[in-house]
């Protein structure tokens, strides 16, 4: 199972730094041209890679009741996981197996990296709520 978290987290923390290095350096070039905003774009995206990275390196199997087993935390991570395979599937598939497809890589970048973003959040929210531990009944005393 160390073997999947760690396989994931690696996958996730390339998808979320390539992401985040494309669309935030855009988007800081804009509002500061030069070689500055190449350095703060690149450093950003480096930062926001490892901290995807770390938080599913650290999340482990829940268990009902535990901290960090609520729905939110499953979504999240099942958002991150799927759209990271996805984004890299689409990315760098098209590199591998049609190298002269110029615009391969946007497959990743607007279609498999954003639905299976969707997926993952979609099955982490499945996956929490078959998890869940069936209600206890109550019993009410008869006066």
């Amino acid at each position: 199972m160390t073997l999947v978290r760690g396989g994931a987290a690696v996958v996730a923390g390339v998808a979320t730094f390539y992401f985040g290095g494309w669309f935030g350096g855009a988007l800081i070039s804009i509002l500061i041209p030069g070689a500055f905003a190449a350095m703060l774009s690149f450093a950003a995206s480096a930062w926001c890679g490892v901290l995807v990275a770390r938080r599913l390196w650290r999340s482990e199997a829940p268990r009902a009741g535990a901290v960090g087993s609520g729905v939110f935390a499953q979504v999240v991570n099942g958002a991150l996981i799927v759209g990271g395979v996805g984004f890299c599937a689409g990315f760098f598939g098209p590199m591998i197996f049609a190298p002269q497809a110029n615009q391969g890589p946007l497959l990743g970048i607007f279609i498999t990296g954003p639905l299976g973003v969707l997926v993952g959040a979609v099955g982490g929210f499945v996956y929490s709520q078959r998890r869940r531990p069936a209600p206890r009944p109550t019993l009410h005393r008869a006066d």
